[in-house]
């Protein structure tokens, strides 16, 4: 399930929650009990697997020939 941020516009409390994508945005700030509590926009967090990025592949150093002045 996503995690969710939100942000109190009243109060300025902010707290993360765990919802499905299917849930209703929470609406009433969980502090104050205004209704101005609404939902951040945030990065999604993501992991590369499998070869072929630069981390699994390329980090360490290029086993690529680097170009010599000779042409």
């Amino acid at each position: 399930m996503p995690i969710y941020a939100y942000r109190c516009a009243a109060c300025g409390h902010s707290d993360e929650h765990i919802q499905k994508m299917s849930d209703d945005a929470l609406s009433a700030c969980p502090v104050c009990h205004a209704p101005s509590y609404e939902k951040q926009l945030t990065a999604a967090g993501f992991q590369l697997k499998g070869n072929g990025w630069y981390v699994t592949d390329f980090k360490g150093g290029s086993s690529a020939k680097s170009p010599s002045g000779d042409h």
